[in-house]
């Protein structure tokens, strides 16, 4: 890519240009299971590749990383469960700050843990808001992070964290209902975001169909990220 990935997300928004990301974890991500994911008729597609866990047990960052970038010269982005996941290979990474939870470890602590070894990674930075939304049942971010998603019924509150992470200067909004939830962001919870905050916006979780993918788009996402629907069915595109 000839531009940096922030300066990408916004001309895509400035010339509203709907994004499609898939999430890769490096916990399933063999190299086969890879190469499904990101089959020619799929890559036509997708214009952005995540690759991260809220916990890794036997994946390793490093190796998948550069799997994906054997089989694909799509960006590469470092979406990161911990300050253990980085990769000089990637592209980017989002530099989370959970202003939807009150955890200090995830507002600033694992910042400072990470911070020496991001500088020498020279990776990419894209600092960002991360709130979590409600999907209809605990995920493993929120378990992990310990802290409470925003109700779905509340997109005030969402559209309000939202516009204070971009007054603290973050680069992105990135709403997530969490890997494997139940329910997607409500559309009206995203056009309350979309209303408040001039930032690309990222949305995750929960999204199971195409309809709901252009739902989010329709409702103001810039970014729509795709991971567990797209590993049960390698197809699933297709009707993109």
């Amino acid at each position: 890519m000839s531009q940096s990935i922030a300066n990408f997300l916004k001309s895509a928004k400035q010339n509203n240009k709907s994004l499609l990301a898939v999430l890769i974890d490096p916990d399933k991500a063999k190299p086969s299971h890879i190469q499904n994911l990101l089959s020619p008729k799929n890559r036509e597609k997708i214009d952005l590749i995540l690759v991260g866990g809220s916990v890794l047990t036997s994946g390793d960052i490093e190796s998948t990383v550069r799997e994906i970038k054997k089989q694909s010269d799509l960006p590469c982005i470092i979406f990161p469960g911990s300050p253990d996941q980085i990769s000089r290979d990637a592209d980017a990474i989002l530099l989370l700050a959970l202003v939807s939870g009150r955890n200090p470890e995830l507002l600033i602590g694992k910042h400072v843990e990470s911070a020496l070894r991001l500088r020498q990674s020279q990776l990419e930075i894209l600092s960002t808001a991360y709130i979590l939304i409600d999907g209809g049942k605990q995920t493993t971010v929120s378990y992990i992070s310990g802290t409470t998603p925003i109700p779905a019924d509340k997109p005030g509150l969402a559209a309000m964290t939202a516009l204070a992470g971009e007054q603290l200067g973050k680069q992105l909004i990135y709403m997530d209902a969490g890997s494997g939830a139940k329910n997607p962001i409500p559309t009206q919870m995203i056009s309350a975001v979309r209303e408040h905050t001039t930032h690309p916006i990222i949305v995750g979780g929960g999204i199971r169909s195409v309809e709901g993918i252009h739902a989010a788009w329709n409702a103001g996402a810039d970014v729509v990220v795709i991971g567990n629907r797209l590993e049960e069915d390698p197809n699933f595109l297709s009707g993109l």
